[in-house]
């Protein structure tokens, strides 16, 4: 049984409807069988319970008629509201932040996704211990100053969670320092990186398999990829460039998660552009988008207020394909009404659009190319091959002879950064 809490008193832009959808999708992601979504209207949390009594019976009811072993609250429940509405319920109840945690416990395929995830759970259930131990409480009174047997029970455990929380934060910054010097080692590498993101589900692997070739797990579910993946590709003007698949972006995603699953989503910072992909047929993709650009905010990937510098970035406005003519035309309007914005619709399924993506993604990566003239020693092949693989040659004539013998002046077009690297050979 999903139910997705509606506050009146808050001023949401989120849709109640397509929120309990996509808590829906999030249950189904996990392999649940979805009897019943209820919207629960709230004027006024209840501190102990999160609904009101004639709302819980409502609950409950839905739950005998379905069968319903299972409730999910898409919202933020408290340890005391979980366990009261369990017992009221009479059935088990997770809040929108455990559902997340199981999905992404499920899926993570890495050491490092499977350390991301344990650190996560462990925090959320740090806070969630006096639950557990309830029972040992009520078993029998302290002595003055001294705790009771639950009490112990409680520190012990949470020492424990401490520790381990200790050592998987040790092992995950080696994670991120080797990340860093991967990185920096690309950094070296005469290579662009071109990070893909976007709102869960947008069809971000999708794309990175029509692209690649390759077969990363894509499917129509939430949170199909938590791993980053990323592979060779080859762009007009630009050799070879590495196309970094990485996790999608939710609505309300747990601050557990934000933390944990940084040094993953550092991956987008040190991209040269983003291809942030949107699924256009979704009716909320504004929203969604908004949500994306927060995330990326978070991370400095955007440029703050009053900066005019930043990652660069292109839309892929992706299952163009699902769109019917009159929503197509007034998309039209908007990318004529929005110029200076880089969009390219596209369908990641048919490929429709591909090519025109991939050009527009290497002319952000050759912005800032100009013409440079070098003269070369016709014997340095390594050199000459260089700039032929990493830049545009306009031209190669004889240079006549030099102090190293007959020499060769290339005039080429390159990008700031491979100048900088033809430098440093």
């Amino acid at each position: 049984m999903v139910v997705c809490p509606a506050f009146r008193s808050r001023g949401t832009t989120a849709d109640p409807e397509s929120r309990l959808e996509e808590a829906r999708g999030l249950a189904l992601a996990i392999g649940l069988v979805v009897v019943d979504a209820l919207v629960i209207p709230i004027r006024e949390a209840r501190a102990g319970t999160l609904f009101g009594e004639g709302q819980i019976a409502n609950i409950e009811t839905a739950c005998n008629m379905g069968d319903a072993e299972l409730v999910i609250v898409d919202g933020a429940l408290t340890a005391i509201q979980q366990r009261n509405l369990e017992e009221k319920l009479k059935r088990k109840v997770i809040d929108r932040t455990g559902l997340i945690l199981e999905i992404f416990g499920e899926r993570a395929a890495t050491a490092e996704g499977r350390l991301q995830v344990e650190l996560a759970h462990l925090d959320y259930q740090a806070g969630r211990l006096v639950r557990s131990w309830t029972h040992l409480e009520r078993q029998r009174g302290g002595f003055g100053f001294l705790g009771g047997p639950g009490e112990t029970q409680i520190e012990a455990d949470r020492r424990m969670i401490r520790d381990r929380m200790a050592r998987l934060r040790r092992e995950l910054e080696q994670v991120k320092r080797t990340r860093g010097l991967h990185r920096e080692r690309r950094g070296k590498a005469p290579w662009p990186v071109i990070a893909l993101v976007g709102y869960t589900n947008a069809g971000k692997s999708t794309l990175f398999n029509r692209l690649t070739g390759a077969e990363v797990m894509a499917e129509d579910l939430l949170f199909a990829t938590l791993d980053p993946t990323m592979r060779a590709i080859r762009l007009p003007g630009v050799e070879k460039a590495i196309l970094s698949d990485t996790v999608g972006f939710i609505s309300d995603l747990p601050t557990q998660l934000v933390a944990a699953f940084r040094a993953t989503l550092e991956e987008v910072t040190g991209a040269d552009v983003i291809v942030h992909v949107r699924d256009i047929a979704n009716p909320h993709s504004n929203e969604q988008k908004d949500q994306v650009l927060a995330v990326l905010s978070e991370l400095g990937v955007l440029p703050a207020e009053g900066e005019e510098t930043g990652v660069p970035m292109v839309e892929a406005w992706n299952k163009w394909d699902l769109l019917d003519p009159g929503r197509m035309g007034e998309l039209h309007d908007v990318m004529a009404a929005r110029p200076d914005e880089t969009i390219v619709p596209i369908s990641a399924l048919t490929g429709q659009g591909c090519e025109e993506l991939l050009t527009r993604v290497s002319k952000l990566l050759t912005a800032d190319a100009r013409e440079h003239t070098f003269v070369i020693p016709a014997r340095d092949g390594q050199r000459i091959a260089w700039l032929h693989a990493h830049g545009e040659v306009l031209s190669e004539v004889d240079a006549g002879e030099g102090e190293q013998g007959p020499q060769r002046r290339l005039i080429v077009r390159l990008a700031q950064r491979e100048l900088g690297r033809y430098i440093r050979l």
